[in-house]
């Protein structure tokens, strides 16, 4: 052990330094970790550790269970009891090392591309066994796993990193692949995701190339990105050397356009090619930095390197060591140059689920309110033409204002509530009164089941669910081709919709609550009076050119939105509302289609959502080649595509609404999320079209389950083939409960807009 400024004082007398022994005849370490407090370390030597005491220069415990080398080891900075291993049995184990007890041993850690025959196994062991024949300082041995002792054909863990903030381990092993555990009490070291770093890179090269990217400034002594954007080859291997924190969130917010959030965590992977940075929120590579392209670097391949990333002055340092020689290299890395570096994309930036200003003339939008307004009923009219005065001179005796008939309506913008702050004080009137009542922003999430209920007699699927807007009344749609409505408590007989030919897939409430739409699997299009449970408006073939795949309320009620095929179109209707027992088959209601457009590339449209609570212009629209794609209705055009959303297509697209009931920052409504089988769920912000989280952790392999936003935003849920309800925390990747419950599969799921309690189906 060595005293830095006792070294340093002997340095500048002149004399050699020398440190203190703590053990003899360890044999070969490949890993010295301090402790948070430097009272103990940690060495790992073959395959036990030891903890040694600073102050005693004792062992003070041996830990051992190890069937391979241990290659790294971390202590948890908030258990301080807590020690982390990884050795090249590819498994970690969590000890306590104050007492020498083990607390968890995890399985065999086996990548996604492992090899199945024995001929393609024993090719891949002869690749890994002549790379690790040249690297330094492990051997053959140590990379190519012995399978006479129970293992796979598969290379070694040879790093360890803890992030404090996400309350996660990330395990990094020579072919490339990282695993990522969550420390969580009660999360039982559950794994939130893999990644494959080799896939990662492909990606990121792929998205500078798309980006159309610039070149790094010459002044900067980064590396140049042109064999990034010709799409440069990618290396066979990329081993994960070391792990550590990467202090990219520390950078000034106005240079950092390029991340997806100002508090997400970020990871400094090195390796024998590169440098990378991992988001840890969303698990996409930020910034890829070759060896290669440094212009005054002489090491191309590393056998090892050492990063720290955390400085007070935004910088960054990495030690190298080359793989075919004796060189010793530091890497200065400034990551305000870095951040300027890379991507900043202008699309997205002035879009906005607020809107910002009014309707424009040329807007879609402004036509149907404007024709609304003109085309007043009968009844109206004649009222109005008796209380004009005729043969009456107009004399103005100050100025008049211009009537505006040449500009766009002045439209009081409704807006959700955004006001966070609130002294708990209330009017004598909202005391009584139901929708008066907040809602409990602070509340736990309910674990409880309260009730269930069988909605047939029949085993019959639910396909959809949706409260209404004062949270009183619960529609679902099923798949005998009917909609219920219940009372929010289920308590009661529902009110049964029958009319259609087909499973109902949409059910959706007006903002009023007097109307109730649903779609089917039949085509139509129906809207239902929600008082008299009786058919008041249905919209067949004639009206869309292919059948209808899903639809809801839009703009406060003004208008109806649907899909068919690769558009969605702007509907303006009007439910007649006058009951004529004599004329009863004659439907006096009516429909116009105002507006349609089509996704980019003319391909079917499998989701969009739009908001209906307040006005709002933007409409999400995802497409069958798993693109997203924005439209803003102010302007009637497509604002922004996002390619390569999810792996399969998008099959539900939910935004965080909010609610009547309850407060959020402005900002946390421009949050969406998507969801796609087999990938989970992706958060996207609206202002930077990026993703800004992945939740992964539910069964969704075959069957699109649904998912719904919490109304005080802090919680999504989903659907599960597994029969359960996972719920995850806006700022965790992994979930935080399982509801349990249902013996099928959970098909969707709905949050109360008034009240902590939610529905699934």
């Amino acid at each position: 052990m060595w005293k830095l400024d006792e070294c340093r004082e002997k340095v500048l007398e002149g004399l050699t330094p020398r440190g203190t022994v703590m053990r003899t005849l360890l044999g070969k370490v490949l890993c010295l970790r301090f402790c948070p407090d430097d009272r103990v370390v940690a060495a790992c030597a073959g395959n036990k550790i030891l903890v040694l005491d600073v102050e005693s220069l004792s062992t003070s415990a041996e830990l051992e269970g190890h069937r391979g080398p241990v290659t790294a080891a971390e202590f948890c900075a908030w258990r301080a009891r807590v020690l982390v291993s990884v050795s090249e049995d590819r498994s970690f184990k969590v000890w306590d090392h104050r007492l020498g007890s083990l607390i968890y041993s995890s399985s065999v850690l086996t990548g996604s591309h492992a090899v199945s025959d024995s001929r393609s196994r024993l090719g891949e062991c002869a690749r890994l066994s002549a790379w690790a024949a040249m690297c330094e300082p492990w051997s053959s041995s140590q990379v190519m796993s012995d399978t006479s002792r129970g293992f796979s054909c598969a290379s070694p863990l040879l790093s360890l990193f803890i992030d404090e903030d996400s309350r996660q381990l990330v395990t990094g092993s020579a072919d490339g692949q990282l695993w990522i555990f969550s420390l969580g009490e009660s999360h039982h070291y559950r794994c939130v995701t893999h990644v494959d770093l080799k896939k990662k890179t492909e990606s990121f090269s792929t998205r500078r190339v798309e980006s159309q990217l610039c070149s790094l400034p010459e002044e900067s002594q980064l590396p140049s990105t042109d064999g990034l954007e010709r799409g440069g080859e990618i290396e066979v291997e990329l081993p994960v050397l070391s792990l550590a924190p990467c202090a990219l969130s520390l950078v000034p917010s106005s240079e950092r356009g390029f991340v997806s959030s100002e508090n997400a965590s970020c990871l400094w992977i090195g390796s024998s090619a590169g440098l990378f940075i991992l988001n840890l929120a969303n698990f996409e590579l930020e910034a890829v930095l070759r060896y290669k392209d440094f212009r005054n670097l002489s090491i191309q391949v590393a056998g090892s390197c050492a990063v720290m990333g955390k400085t007070g002055n935004h910088m960054a340092f990495c030690l190298l060591t080359s793989l075919f020689g004796s060189q010793v290299a530091v890497l200065e890395i400034r990551l305000a140059c870095l951040v300027r570096s890379l991507p900043r994309p202008n699309v997205g930036k002035d879009l906005s689920v607020l809107p910002r200003s009014g309707v424009l003339p040329t807007s879609p939008l402004y036509f149907a309110l404007v024709e609304e307004k003109s085309t007043k009923p009968a009844s109206q009219k004649q009222s109005a033409v008796r209380s004009v005065v005729k043969d009456q001179p107009l004399v103005f005796h100050s100025r008049v204002r211009s009537s505006g008939y040449t500009s766009a309506p002045h439209v009081t913008m409704f807006l959700p509530k955004t006001n966070i702050k609130n002294n708990g004080k209330r009017s004598s009137k909202c005391k009584n009164n139901y929708k008066c009542k907040e809602y409990p922003s602070e509340s736990p999430l309910p674990t409880r089941l309260s009730k269930q209920l069988a909605v047939a007699s029949d085993p019959t699927a639910v396909c959809c669910l949706q409260f209404s807007d004062d949270g009183r009344r619960l529609a679902c749609g099923l798949a005998n081709h009917l909609s219920l409505v219940f009372d929010a408590d289920l308590s009661g007989k529902p009110a049964v919709f029958s009319g259609h030919d087909g499973a109902v897939s949409t059910v959706c409430w007006s903002h009023d609550g007097r109307w109730l739409l649903s779609t089917s699997q039949d085509g139509t299009l129906r809207v239902w009076s929600a008082r008299r449970t009786e058919l008041a408006l249905c919209l067949g073939e004639g009206m869309f050119p292919r059948p209808v795949q899903s639809a809801q309320f839009y703009y406060i009620d003004a208008f109806i939105l649907s899909s068919s095929g690769p558009e969605f179109q702007l509907l303006k209707y009007h439910v007649d509302t006058c009951k004529d027992d004599l004329r009863r088959y004659k439907q006096k209601s009516r429909c116009k289609a105002m507006f349609s457009l089509r996704m980019t590339d003319a391909v079917e449209m499998t989701s969009f959502s739009a908001v209906n609570d307040f006005y709002s212009y933007i409409v999400l629209t995802a497409g069958r080649n798993r693109t997203l794609e924005v439209f803003d209705l102010n302007v009637g055009r497509s604002a922004a595509l996002i390619a390569g959303a999810h792996s399969r297509p998008v099959h539900q697209i939910c935004q965080n609404k909010g609610s009547s009931f309850t407060s959020q920052q402005s900002q946390v409504y421009n949050l969406f999320a998507t969801t796609a089988v087999g990938d989970g769920m992706r958060l996207w912000d609206l202002r930077t079209l990026r993703c800004e989280r992945r939740f992964e952790g539910h069964p969704s392999r075959g069957y699109p389950c649904r998912i719904a936003f919490s109304p005080c935003g802090r919680y999504v849920a989903c659907g599960a083939e597994d029969r359960h309800v996972y719920v995850y925390e806006m700022g965790s990747s992994t979930f935080s409960h399982r509801l349990a419950g249902h013996t099928d599969t959970v098909t969707a799921v709905a949050f109360n807009p008034s009240a902590p309690q939610f529905r699934r189906s």
